[in-house]
């Protein structure tokens, strides 16, 4: 079987309107500050298998050549959480190789692949488009393993009623101003627990402080003149996280990835840094707020220039 590093090149080759990027990505392949998550999912060894299945399919490798089972066999691995999976099946989008071409479900799975630390899924969604939230049906989880969306949304009253009751009245305080900064309270209280765990006192040792864990200059940049004082840091950190959802209009994951690591390294990384301090605070994020997306105001900002960047790649 070919290795998987020519593997991705051959596809390059192959590519109607990506064959020009192979040096693009070739060239840019070095090592990076990147530390990525160890892959700890229960399922990740039959995702293997079932990858190792698909690349023999979509290459005639000792069996009968069959994309269209070989795209069935990444997809169910990457619904097991395997990036490489997510990837080779993001290419078979972007290509239209045993799938009909999609450059909204490439880009996604670019960017989920990219989101588990593989290192040329970062640089293909560059030309596919951003993250989008969609994803093949076949990497929804089984009727029968789906949980009603009642079911879904966070039951932040219950956390905050099994809180210690000064831990609890800081929580209640995130809620009751989460509103006037158009912020849902659940994504708001996301953010604080992860911050500080609802700790007016917190002090980290890069100078972030208080419950929103502001650094000096987002304090000194939405008029923050005590960090320490709760609601004084409250409504700073909904200011930011404001600022922030208006300048990626609405994706939560980068919104929540510039509050962590500062939205000039999103920019700069064209998507979610690959700092592992990020990637765990990005999914801890999502997995307590429930969605991707959020409203946002325009008049607040500009959207980024990489937003815009990609759109103009892809048409």
């Amino acid at each position: 079987m070919m290795p998987l590093g020519r593997l991705r090149f051959a596809r390059l080759f192959a590519a109607k309107g990506l064959v020009c990027l192979m040096v693009l990505v070739s060239a840019d392949s070095g090592a990076t500050d990147a530390d990525p998550a160890v892959d700890t999912n229960p399922g990740a060894g039959h995702a293997q298998f079932l990858l190792a299945q698909a690349l023999a399919f979509e290459h005639g490798e000792g069996v009968p050549q069959d994309t269209d089972k070989a795209a069935q066999m990444y997809c169910e691995a990457a619904r097991l959480g395997n990036a490489e999976a997510m990837y080779s099946l993001g290419w078979m989008y972007a290509n239209g190789r045993g799938v009909e071409r999609s450059d909204p479900l490439a880009g996604t799975l670019f960017a989920m692949a990219a989101y588990r630390g593989h290192a040329h899924a970062e640089k293909m969604a560059r030309f596919t488009g951003e993250y989008q939230g969609v994803v093949p049906e076949c990497m929804n989880p089984p009727e029968s393993e789906r949980t009603p969306d009642v079911d879904r949304k966070w039951n932040y009253d219950a956390y905050l009623e099994s809180l210690p009751k000064a831990k609890r009245e800081i929580g209640r305080l995130v809620v009751s101003l989460a509103p006037k900064y158009n912020i849902d309270p659940a994504l708001a209280l996301a953010i604080a627990s992860t911050e500080s765990n609802f700790d007016p006192a917190a002090a980290s040792p890069k100078s972030a402080l208080g419950v929103m864990q502001l650094i000096p200059e987002t304090a000194e940049r939405f008029n923050v003149k005590d960090a320490f004082d709760p609601a004084q840091n409250i409504k700073g950190g909904l200011a930011y996280l404001r600022w922030l959802l208006a300048y990626f209009e609405g994706n939560v994951a980068l919104a929540a990835a510039g509050y962590n690591a500062g939205e000039g390294a999103v920019d700069r990384y064209g998507g979610i840094p690959p700092y592992r301090e990020t990637r765990n605070y990005v999914q801890r994020i999502l997995t307590l707020f429930k969605a991707d997306t959020h409203p946002f105001e325009r008049r607040v900002v500009e959207p980024s220039q990489m937003l815009r960047s990609l759109r103009v790649a892809v048409r």
